[in-house]
């Protein structure tokens, strides 16, 4: 366990590559890339905005959300409070519309969050993709909920930790990553592979 809520964003990043969460929430390192900076340019532009009115639904930006039976924190972009009783979280995203799991579970801790501190029921929130300007609708499924308890647990498990975990084997996250130069895969997977011949080097099987 950590002594700390775990940040939402967390949650997000172990989905995408647990090394690089490791390097961020646990070694506080992290550098942006074009990616991540014309990301956090478009959430401070929604984050100047507090609340409005739309069609009776009262919308809230960057609403600051937390669980305690799960030990989370955060905010969430934006959360539609809609005349019937119903909450629907939103987490904007700098990318076109396309269904990736670690946003989606973001968003389902999101949903959690009001859940807890409201005490009602989501069971539909949205991904709104910048570039396409169009929402993603993410269904809270059993089988979702399942993943980001899942992703809760390996989290505080991963921070927990003393050392780093080692380099996801998907290279194409690599090369996007703007801790790639801090993380040193190429590098790290090299000395994997010697590590691995010398400890073979007098197998006569191998």
């Amino acid at each position: 366990m950590t002594d700390h809520p775990i940040p939402l964003s967390a949650l997000n990043q172990y989905a995408y590559c647990p090394r690089r969460c490791y390097l961020i929430y646990a070694e506080s390192e992290f550098k942006d890339n074009i990616h991540t900076q014309s990301g956090t340019e478009e959430h401070e532009r929604v984050d100047q905005l507090q609340h409005e009115i739309k069609n009776g639904v009262r919308v809230e930006f960057a609403l600051p959300v937390w669980s305690d039976e799960h030990d989370l924190t955060g905010r969430c972009d934006v959360v539609e409070f809609h005349p019937d009783g119903s909450v629907f979280p939103i987490e904007y995203k700098l990318g076109r519309r396309k269904q990736w799991l670690n946003d989606d579970l973001q968003v389902a801790a999101q949903a959690l969050c009001l859940e807890e501190m409201l005490q009602l029921d989501i069971q539909t929130a949205a991904i709104y993709h910048i570039k396409s300007r169009r929402r993603r609708e993410v269904s809270l499924s059993a089988i979702l909920r399942q993943q980001l308890f899942d992703t809760i647990d390996a989290v505080k498990k991963l921070l927990a930790q003393a050392i780093p975990p080692p380099v996801t084997p998907d290279k194409k996250r690599c090369e996007q990553c703007s801790l790639n130069s801090l993380c040193e895969p190429e590098l790290l997977q090299a000395n994997a592979s010697i590590k691995h011949l010398a400890d073979h080097l007098f197998d006569t099987d191998y």
